[in-house]
Formats: C-alpha cells, structure tokens, sequence
C-alpha cells in the first residue's frame, strides 16, 4: 500500500491534471473560432455602416455608379419623407408617448393591485401610499420648505476668509 504522500501518486495525479489541462485548451480552441467569425462578420458590417454613412453624407460620390447615386437618392427621399410627416404632426409623436405612457400606467396599477391583494393575503395591512388622500396642507407645506445653505455665489477671492 502506497502511503498518501507518495510519488507514484503524485506523478499519477500530475498526469490527470495535464490530461484536463490538454482538454479544456482544446475545448477553448475551438470556442476561439466562432468568435473570430463572428468579430470578423461584425467589422465588416461596421465598415460597410461606416461607409453608406459617409455616402449619405455626400462624402467620397465620386466613384458611385448612377444606380448607386439614385438607391442613395431614394434612401434620403424616404428619409425626408418620413422626417417631414413626424414634423408636420407634432401632436401625433406627443400622443403615441400618451397611449405608451398609459399602458405602463394600466401595468403598474394592476401590479399594485395585485401586490395589495398578496399584502391582505398575508393579513398585513397596506399602508395607504396615495398622495390624494393626504392632507392637501401637508402636501403644500412640503413644496414650501425652505433650506437655508451656506452657499455663497461670487468671485472666488470674495469667499476666502479674512486674514488675521
């Protein structure tokens, strides 16, 4: 029987370590390779991006072919177009962050609600958190409140003390 300090042991544990050290290398080389698609898939979009914006910017026409002129002559009469409508309806971009604003409100008050509901549940009882049943004067007073700093507002040497 080999004693626990042995070396046929340690030489056996040293051969499972480097035969899992030999594994998860090879498992990380092949992770490496969808990343390096991947990394090389999104520099070349980023180039191309880089490339139809400095295009609809007007820089660099030169070497444009007609057709490439007149997609890019397309693409700025949408854009404009589009651009154009949400500017002649001001309202209309005001009303759809309204309808969206009331449908997170619909969510959380029925979030409440059932949050309320779990509260009696548990027999607790909910502290009442609405501001409209407060008293209006505490509401008031609270707007009201004055704090008092010792902020001055001034040329810098002004707020130096005086020397002795």
């Amino acid at each position: 029987m080999d004693p626990p300090f042995s070396i046929s042991r340690t030489i056996e544990r040293y051969q499972t370590r480097a035969k899992d050290v030999g594994m998860s290398s090879k498992m990380v080389q092949d992770n490496i390779q969808p990343v390096k698609e991947d990394t090389f898939t999104l520099a070349k979009k980023i180039e191309d991006l880089e490339v139809s914006k400095t295009k609809l910017l007007g820089v660099g026409l030169e070497p444009c072919s007609i057709d490439e002129l007149k997609q890019l002559e397309n693409q700025l009469e949408r854009s404009l177009t589009r651009i154009r409508s949400r500017k002649a309806c001001p309202n209309q971009l005001l009303r759809e962050q309204i309808q969206k604003l009331k449908g997170e409100e619909k969510i959380l008050l029925e979030e409440n609600t059932r949050l309320r509901e779990k509260v009696l549940q548990c027999g607790m009882q909910p502290h009442e958190l609405s501001s409209t049943k407060k008293n209006p004067q505490q509401l008031e007073d609270r707007r009201v409140m004055e704090v008092e700093t010792e902020l001055f507002i001034g040329p810098p040497e002004t707020r130096l003390p005086p020397k002795p």
